[in-house]
């Protein structure tokens, strides 16, 4: 008989754990009660999906068999504290309040007051392909507190041991399973932002190239014509010059084209590099590389050069501020990230700005831009500064307004212009990033949309949802 290991060792070990659990729980000796809550526990994981389900079927399943109450405490964001989130008695707690100090780190049972606490503890677990997800660092998820502590034998203390582990492996499943859709959430953003901020406007590359294509083949017309005259010997000084002050004027030209491609090469390396960052996709978030800048001439200039041509062929006035191009502001920014916001902004302000007319008879289309100082804006002692974007025009509506920066959403008197929704409310969550607030105000004469970042060296916020 072919011995088990010969044909699979790992077989063999499974096999030897199976042996081992049988022998554990004749050991456990829990009564029928027990082994039906352990049971029911299972099931009712499976049949609930949401969280708060789950957090209920914890405290409620062993309450009906044991007569127990029990309360249940995880981790909050800073993994430093526990927070209050559900309980036999009231059910779920939606503001989640913190624990009261007898709730403590601990990884073995305790007894305070009349309560029992037993801790939650996470299991072994790697999921592969999303490092973020691999820390192992840090075992206890959170604490269950049964009470009162009197009715509880030393076998009921024992299997409340047992039990945590069921809802520490079932949590913390549960919290991977959220993890990976925020992650892949993320990642379709990140994509959709590729399209959106660089793949698209990148087929204005093929604009210019037929430019100069165009004016080469101008420039090989010229060089034909000049051979010939000099064949025929007729050749007169008035020719030359007009012909030489054509090619002059196709070498302009020419050289205009080479410089609109260079800044429009650094612009999208500067997309490019900002939004394919490995970091990104190993953190599951849009990671952050601020430094210290000046904002108008390092960001806003460079955005603004490139639409200019769009702006005045729609008849666009841009107003600029007189007193921004060389003020060094306290802001820690993350240069390609804020490049596109006002990428955004300005491709927006293109497609939307309109003429406005005075009753006098003269009108005005505009796009502007500026910043400003406000005082406490984050807080007592959390100054903050503006930056806005206006654009003469019809007013937004008020339902739009509070729409607006939502992914998808469109004003629907603006849906004949081409897009997709998305420029607001990736401009919203690379502000937001930055620690500040975006948003949108009607004006005397148009609309200004804004965002406001903090100053005095606050650190920005990495956020996990898009």
């Amino acid at each position: 008989m072919v011995k088990l290991q010969e044909i699979c060792p790992d077989l063999l070990t499974i096999n030897n754990r199976v042996r081992q659990k049988r022998k554990d729980y004749i050991s456990y000796d829990f009564t029928r009660i027990k082994n039906d809550i352990l049971k029911s526990f299972f099931d009712l994981a499976q049949e609930f999906e949401s969280l708060n389900d789950f957090y209920r079927i914890c405290v409620t399943v062993p309450r009906d068999s044991l007569k127990v109450e029990s309360r249940l405490y995880l981790l909050d964001k800073t993994e430093q504290n526990f927070e209050l989130v559900c309980d036999t008695q009231k059910g779920i707690y939606r503001e989640k309040p913190k624990a009261p100090a007898t709730i403590r780190l601990a990884d073995q049972p305790y007894e305070e007051g009349d309560s029992y606490i037993v801790p939650i503890l996470r299991h072994n677990f790697r999921a592969e392909g999303f490092p973020s997800l691999q820390s192992d660092t840090k075992r206890i998820l959170g604490m269950l507190e049964v009470f009162p502590a009197n009715r509880l034998s030393d076998s009921d203390r024992f299997f409340f041991t047992k039990y945590t582990n069921r809802i520490g492996f079932n949590l913390h499943n549960r919290q991977v399973a959220q993890q990976n859709i925020q992650h892949l959430k993320f990642i379709n953003n990140l994509v959709r932002d590729i399209e959106h901020n660089v793949i698209v406007p990148n087929m204005y590359f093929k604009h210019i190239f037929n430019q100069l294509k165009k004016r080469i083949g101008n420039l090989e017309e010229l060089h034909d014509t000049v051979v010939s005259l000099k064949k025929t010997h007729d050749i007169e000084s008035k020719l030359c010059d007009m012909v030489a002050g054509k090619i002059s004027d196709l070498r302009d030209m020419l050289s205009a084209n080479h410089k609109e491609l260079l800044e429009y090469h650094a612009t999208i390396s500067l997309f490019l590099e900002s939004l394919f960052r490995p970091d990104h996709f190993k953190k599951g978030h849009l990671v952050l590389r601020p430094k210290k800048c000046l904002v108008e001439k390092e960001i806003i200039v460079p955005q603004l050069e490139y639409f200019s041509k769009r702006f005045k062929t729609k008849g666009i006035a841009i107003e600029r501020p007189k007193d921004m191009l060389e003020e060094e502001v306290p802001l820690m920014v993350d240069l390609g990230l804020l490049a596109q916001v006002y990428s955004n902004f300005f491709s927006n302000a293109v497609k939307y700005t309109e003429t406005i007319h005075y009753k006098n008879g003269s009108s005005r289309k505009a796009m502007a831009y500026g910043r400003e100082y406000i005082i406490d804006f984050f807080g007592d002692g959390k100054d903050g500064i503006k930056f806005n974007v206006f654009t003469t025009g019809e007013h937004i509506s008020p339902t739009d307004a509070l729409n607006i920066f939502e992914d998808g959403y469109r004003v629907a008197s603006r849906s004949t212009v081409s897009g997709e929704g998305h420029g607001l409310s990736f401009i919203r969550h690379v502000v937001e990033i930055h620690g500040g607030v975006a948003g949108y105000e009607p004006t005397a004469e148009g609309n200004n949309f804004y965002f406001v970042l903090p100053l005095h060296d606050v650190e920005p916020q990495l956020v996990l949802d898009y």
